[in-house]
C-alpha cells in the first residue's frame, strides 16, 4: 500500500475533496500496479509513501525552473526519492507530487473535462512517475497512458486522452 501525505500551500477550498481524490487515485493507482505488474514480468511496488503538495502557479514555476531549467508553471511535477519499496519490504519514501491549482482549473476548463476527474489524472500521472514510468519515448508513453487509463477506469473516469491531437495526447510531454 502506498502512504499519502498532503501539504497544502494555496488550496484554501477543495481540500476534503481533493484530499479523498488525491487518496483514491493512489489506491486505485496501487490496485492495478499489484493486478498488473507481475503479469509484466515487473516488480511490483506494494509499498511506500508519497508527499502531495498542493500549491500555486507561482510555486511549481519555481519547482520547475530550478530542478528541469523550464521557467514556466506547469500541471504537475514528481520528485522521485529513489529505488520503489520492494515487495514485502519495509516501505520507503517514494517521493513527492507537486500540483498547481491554477493551471489544473484552467486545463480543465479549456479541455471541456470535470476539475475533479484533471486532477485525479494528473496525481495517477504523477505518482507514475515515482514508480519510475515516463514518457519521453513514444513506447514508454504508451505503457504510462495504458496504465493511467486503466487506474481512472477504475474510479469511473473516462478516458483522458479520448479526443486528444497530438499536440495534446500527453500531460504534459514536453
Amino acid at each position: 500500500m502506498i502512504e499519502l501525505s498532503i501539504v497544502w500551500d494555496g488550496w484554501s477550498n477543495d481540500r476534503d475533496s481533493a484530499a479523498a481524490m488525491a487518496r483514491a487515485a493512489v489506491a486505485a493507482t496501487t490496485a492495478v500496479l499489484g493486478d498488473e505488474l507481475p503479469a509484466a514480468g515487473r516488480a511490483p511496488h506494494a509499498a511506500g509513501e508519497v508527499c502531495l503538495l498542493l500549491t500555486d502557479a507561482e510555486h511549481i514555476r519555481a519547482l520547475n525552473r530550478d530542478w528541469r531549467g523550464r521557467d514556466r508553471a506547469t500541471n504537475v511535477l514528481s520528485f522521485p526519492a529513489g529505488e520503489p519499496a520492494r515487495a514485502g519490504g519495509p516501505p520507503l519514501f517514494l517521493g513527492d507530487v507537486a500540483v498547481a491549482r491554477e493551471v489544473v482549473v484552467a486545463e480543465a476548463s479549456a479541455q471541456a473535462k470535470s476539475l475533479d476527474a484533471h486532477f485525479t489524472h494528473l496525481v495517477v500521472h504523477g505518482v507514475l512517475h515515482l514508480l519510475g514510468y515516463d514518457h519521453q519515448a513514444d513506447a514508454d508513453a504508451v505503457i504510462m497512458e495504458d496504465l493511467e487509463r486503466r487506474v481512472l477506469a477504475r474510479l469511473g473516469i473516462a478516458d483522458p486522452y479520448a479526443g486528444s491531437n497530438e499536440d495534446a495526447a500527453h500531460v504534459q510531454r514536453q
